[in-house]
């Protein structure tokens, strides 16, 4: 059982969440919470911590820097365009809107359990418009890192940074998912990003 905590300021929503997640069989609500220090307290044993970033006291993001190996994934809406771009930094495994369908939630969950960043191609999308061209030292930078990939590895990460789940560039790449995965760890590490948003970030800012 993958075991989870919903933590969000919103009763009815983590109940909603719990209905969802518990529907599939092989994922448990562990742990709830509604505020930032009530879910650090509750986060002890779980696999997932399911954070919203905006709680009452220590919010999502405060959480998500106090929460060491547990692997968190961030529930977000259209308005935290800042506070996701602070969380990318801070090592969020995963980033997945409110409003997505509860198929896509459950991916999520299981995603992230398995090792795997799981971003929302909506919340790919918002980013990517969110940040602003860049200056010509960044852009420099930014070829400049991106020179040290392969063919193969490049076109990996042009689709990755559409926002595509790995079994999605699988099918795109003709190439089997353990593959992508081993293509996208060695992305990262050439390209000296922490996660999968930082890399399609850095694959923007060569394109401007």
């Amino acid at each position: 059982m993958i075991r989870v905590l919903v933590a969000d300021d919103e009763p009815l929503v983590v109940e909603g969440i719990r209905t969802v997640l518990e529907s599939a069989g092989d994922i448990t609500v562990a742990a709830t919470a509604h505020n930032g220090r009530d879910a650090l307290s509750a986060a002890d044993g779980v696999d997932v911590a399911l954070l919203d970033l905006n709680m009452p006291g220590l919010g999502g993001l405060d959480v998500l820097e106090r929460l060491g190996a547990t692997r968190a994934l961030i529930l977000t809406s259209f308005g935290d365009q800042d506070n996701v771009l602070a969380a990318v930094q801070s090592g969020a495994a995963g980033f997945l809107l409110k409003t997505c369908a509860p198929e896509e939630l459950i991916r999520a969950v299981r995603a992230v359990h398995d090792g795997e960043a799981y971003l929302s191609p909506a919340v790919t999308r918002q980013l990517l418009h969110l940040v602003r061209p860049a200056a010509v030292p960044r852009r420099r930078d930014a070829v400049q890192r991106l020179s040290r990939l392969a063919a193969r590895e490049r076109e990996v990460l042009e689709l990755l940074a559409e926002g595509m789940p790995n079994a999605e560039i699988a099918r795109r790449a003709h190439m089997s998912e353990a593959t992508v995965k081993t293509y996208v760890s060695r992305i990262l590490a050439k390209l000296e990003c922490d996660n999968r948003v930082q890399a399609a970030l850095l694959a923007r800012d060569a394109r401007t």
